[in-house]
């Protein structure tokens, strides 16, 4: 969610959480939506696996093959998810990384070895797209993709406010501190629209610390790089065919709580104490995420409002990070207090997603020129507006778009989805999450 007022002075330096080169290189291998179909046994008198004849498995690389034409639609699906070619975020491109080949285990004779590999690679190149397309495989909600370090910004991504302005390290606490741990929240763009958006329930929310031997206290959040629009409908530059994205979030930590600023129309209250130990480990959590978690994502899609219907896609937002948060201070064994929290969470709904490829498999030399003019007319309304008119008949563009074509192009994990809309389409809620229950094998920290 966006962050609620202007940053103030002392924040986690950008300097700090932006050293990279490169976003592609940093994708960790992960499976994707769609899991393998296991592969069938090799013919009689070729033996995979080890001296007692059990079996191996080979990973197969990456390799960008296709799932089948979704029949009467412009949504061709070129390639795999996870295959090559991810998506701007912001970042300078450079070539993927390189392929994730798992060898398997097991003594065997060289021959027997290499007729092995062979059939494993054969039954590879000709199972992947059956596993890609069989609905059955596929995992929802689609997993957030996590990367090995944070890339660099692209210096055509210029935000409005400038992300953590003077920001502090994280301190290193004694062992013995008593650290109090606060919820904060407040109304989203506050420092512009006051309560206007607190009225709707739109907020964003925080962490506050506060060392009881220091008397100092702290504030931590996460937030976009390149404020919401950015990092949800992309820029269509001319001077490129594939869509842009300005989509990164990171963690920001300075010293100081604006007490006026989160109790005036929002919330700040005492949630647990922990150790210094405690705040050191989470501390060291916190880095490992926001390395790793780079990109902000502001819609959950689901199949529908009703308790319990499939999550297509979970949000990457500020809420998120501070439930993550609690979750990670409760497994250090943090005991916290039982209050009702709740949070804003902004809701797409859609029949099942269809997968359509990424930036490369889509908007690449070999990518399917009637899907990718589809997806940039898809997004061209949602660009930055100069006068009344041209915004009310780019409202009128969505409302077709979304409403009456049911039609949503969803940019996740660097990988184009299509969704079909269904009604009540879109909702903005307000709903509880409880706070956790602490892991008490780990309350001595």
């Amino acid at each position: 969610m966006e962050r609620s007022k202007k940053p103030d002075p002392g924040a986690f330096p950008a300097g700090k959480v932006l050293k990279a080169t490169t976003l592609r290189a940093a994708a960790d291998r992960k499976t994707g939506p769609h899991e393998r179909a296991p592969l069938p046994p090799a013919p009689e008198g070729v033996r995979c696996g080890g001296a007692e004849g059990g079996t191996g498995r080979t990973q197969a690389a990456e390799s960008g093959l296709g799932a089948a034409r979704r029949p009467g639609s412009a949504h061709a699906q070129s390639a795999s998810p996870g295959s090559g070619g991810a998506g701007s975020t912001g970042s300078r491109h450079m070539a993927q990384a390189g392929s994730a080949h798992r060898g398997v285990g097991g003594q065997r004779s060289a021959g027997a070895a290499s007729g092995c590999a062979l059939w494993r690679w054969a039954l590879a190149l000709l199972w992947l797209p059956t596993a890609a397309a069989d609905p059955s495989r596929r995992q929802w909600p689609v997993p957030y993709k996590r990367f090995s370090f944070r890339p660099e910004p692209d210096p055509y991504c210029q935000a409005k406010y400038t992300f953590c302005p003077t920001g502090s390290p994280i301190p290193v606490m004694k062992g013995d501190d008593v650290i109090e741990v606060f919820r904060l929240q407040a109304p989203v763009w506050e420092f512009k629209y006051g309560n206007l958006l607190g009225h709707l329930k739109i907020m964003h929310d925080a962490i506050g610390f506060k060392s009881t031997l220091t008397g100092k206290n702290y504030t931590m959040e996460w937030y976009e790089l390149f404020q919401l629009g950015n990092c949800t409908f992309p820029h269509l530059r001319p001077e490129m065919n594939a869509p842009f994205w300005c989509n990164q979030g990171a963690a920001c930590f300075f010293e100081g709580i604006d007490d006026i600023h989160w109790r005036e129309n929002g919330t700040l209250v005492l949630v647990a104490t922990i150790s210094g130990n405690t705040f050191n480990e989470m501390a060291k959590w916190v880095k490992r995420d926001n390395e790793t978690g780079i990109y902000y994502e502001t819609w959950t899609v689901q199949a529908s409002p009703a308790r319990g219907a499939e999550t297509w896609f979970e949000s990457y937002d500020c809420s998120k990070f501070v439930l993550r948060t609690y979750k990670k201070l409760a497994e250090l064994g943090a005991e916290f207090k039982k209050i009702e929290t709740n949070y804003t969470r902004i809701f797409l709904y859609s029949g099942e997603p269809t997968y359509l490829g990424n930036e490369t498999s889509v908007f690449g030399p070999t990518g399917n020129k009637t899907l990718a003019l589809a997806i940039k007319k898809f997004y061209y309304p949602f660009k930055p507006h100069w006068s009344t008119k041209e915004f009310l008949f780019s409202i009128l563009q969505i409302f077709d778009a979304v409403i009456i074509h049911r039609e949503f192009y969803l940019f996740y994990n660097f990988e184009y989805w299509f969704l079909p809309m269904k009604f009540p389409f879109i909702k903005v809620t307000y709903e509880e999450i409880p706070l956790p229950n602490r892991n008490k094998t780990l309350s001595g920290l």
